[in-house]
């Protein structure tokens, strides 16, 4: 006992440094070529976007110092012609937010980030928002003003949006299409003019381990900890080992153990830490890639979450702490709708839908269609998380029972992310979930022109495939709708839609669970997209 109260509570004078330890690792630090959460969990302990949305969910600067609306007079609506409308937004920079080298932050930075962005070989998963900026205008060295083709609700949102460092970046992006692999965020990551925030990275060995120590050009509220360590481990049944083992001090929610493990954690070991659940806008789910000849029926997709037993699920592996998703919006949000079209566990009609679908025809316990074509895909995650392999293992298990051949396929998270899902290479169903910001609209995952190809550089989320022109219109009223009673409607119409088709199949929305010792504070998890390191400074060592 009294190895286990060390191991828990070290002497003062030992926390300098805090050790976290991750399920997960991202294989680049590069801002845009990537969208994973751990991406983000590493990268916000050593810069700032210029907004985020905080822990009450309200939008707030992080790098800059006031966000534009109409009423403080930073906002102001701008004629287009054929009376078309677009906002003008100005911001301002932090005086004091320097790069590590010390050269300040300025709005070249801004201006250069959204030449990078927006084109489409730079190697951006996304440049859909740059790509309606019009013009960048640099009032002065720490102001800009952002001229953008539409006026939405959320026109003063730019919470995640990060900018590069144009004096090392520059040079890399001379030649675009190389861009990616040439930015100083591949080759040179410790290179201390790309960090800006209370730490920078002094050491980084991808998909390995990464060493933060603090920033001497950070003006804010001065860091505790000497050093931040990340470990990133194989599988999380060797994650909580080293925990146990007190190799690891601290597991975070975004990217730590699966739920069902911090459950029987808490069980087993109630008193060593303290647990914290926070439910989170996340959403687990299975995209179905749209060109499998039997999956882009959407009969077929119907009858597969019929035919799963999602509360038991719900109730086995999560002890009860996630709720069933219909549709993609969380039941965090004021739009969820609860009356949406649902899949409870009923075989029978998974049966009757694969009937009508053609594949009505069972030799040795699958189904067939009329040419003799086996009902066969693969489901592909990320290997190694325990949870998403034993929930895959039901539901082939399920499907197998109503005729249908899934197959898993684990593969390394960098290969799932940057590869399989990216350029969409899955022959089936892709296991994985988003986590969103409040209201955010998916676009870049369900719009049509969303869909990566390599006519567009792979940028987009749409992995799916889908294409709907009703929603595509819905999409872009949603966004253009200022009034939110009838952004409201639009939300139900979106939701009705999404039952019906089912790109995804849903899942659950997600809750997560942080291990941390009963001596580190002031972390406050804000159960969407902001990960707890953007404000790593006001962590404590109690």
């Amino acid at each position: 006992m009294a190895l286990l109260a060390m191991a828990a509570a070290p002497a003062a004078e030992a926390r300098e440094t805090l050790t976290i330890g991750l399920s997960t690792f991202p294989a680049s630090l590069h801002p845009f070529t990537g969208a994973e959460l751990v991406r983000n969990y590493v990268l916000s302990l050593g810069q700032r976007p210029l907004m985020a949305h905080d822990a009450d969910w309200n939008l707030v600067c992080l790098l800059c110092t006031a966000v534009p609306t109409f009423e403080n007079g930073l906002a102001r609506e701008i004629e287009l012609g054929d009376g078309k409308k677009g906002v003008a937004i100005t911001v301002t920079i932090r005086p004091d937010a320097a790069w590590g080298d010390g050269t300040p932050v300025t709005a070249k930075d801004m201006a250069f980030t959204n030449a990078v962005k927006k084109h489409r070989g730079s190697g951006a998963v996304s440049g859909e928002f740059d790509r309606r900026i019009l013009k960048v205008e640099e009032k002065d060295a720490k102001t800009f003003i952002l001229h953008i083709d539409r006026l939405t609700f959320d026109y003063n949102n730019l919470a995640g949006y990060r900018l590069l460092p144009s004096h090392i970046e520059a040079k890399a992006f001379a030649a675009p299409a190389e861009y990616a692999k040439r930015s100083a965020y591949e080759t040179a990551p410790t290179e201390r003019a790309l960090w800006a925030g209370p730490y920078r990275l002094a050491e980084f060995v991808a998909g390995a381990h990464a060493v933060m120590v603090p920033n001497e050009t950070w003006r804010g509220a001065k860091p505790r900890f000497k050093r931040i360590v990340l470990r990133v481990f194989e599988n999380t049944a060797a994650l909580e080992a080293n925990l146990l083992a007190g190799g690891v001090d601290y597991i975070p929610g975004e990217a730590g153990l699966t739920l069902d493990q911090v459950i029987a954690l808490e069980q087993r070991h109630p008193q060593r830490y303290r647990y914290v659940y926070k439910s989170t806008t996340s959403y687990s789910h299975l995209d179905a890639n749209l060109d499998h000849p039997a999956l882009k029926d959407r009969r077929v997709r119907q009858a597969l979450l019929f035919a799963v037993d999602r509360d038991a699920v719900a109730r086995q592996i999560y002890g009860g702490k996630v709720a069933l998703a219909h549709t993609s919006v969380n039941h965090l949000q004021w739009m969820a709708v609860a009356d949406a079209k649902t899949y409870p566990f009923d075989p029978a009609a998974a049966k009757r839908l694969l009937d009508e679908a053609g594949w009505s025809k069972i030799e040795g316990g699958i189904r067939h269609n009329a040419a003799g074509e086996r009902l066969t895909f693969t489901v592909a995650s990320v290997a190694g998380i325990k949870t998403n392999e034993l929930i895959a293992s039901v539901l082939a298990a399920q499907w197998r029972q109503v005729g249908v051949d899934a197959r898993i396929r684990g593969q390394p998270a960098r290969v799932f992310f940057g590869d399989t899902l990216q350029r969409r290479k899955f022959d089936g169903l892709a296991f994985f979930g988003w986590i969103v910001s409040p209201e955010s609209v998916p676009r870049t995952i369900l719009h049509s022109t969303m869909i990566p190809s390599p006519a567009n550089g792979f940028q987009g989320q749409n992995f799916t495939g889908y294409a709907n022109p009703e929603m595509d219109a819905l999409l872009d009223a949603i966004e253009r709708e200022l009034d939110r009673e009838k952004r409201r409607a639009l939300w139900r119409r979106y939701q009705e839609i999404y039952a019906e088709d089912l790109p995804a199949l849903p899942m659950f929305f997600g809750t997560a669970g942080f291990v941390m010792p009963h001596w580190l504070g002031g972390i406050r998890p804000t159960g969407h997209s902001a990960t707890t390191t953007l404000w790593v400074e006001e962590w404590t060592a109690r």
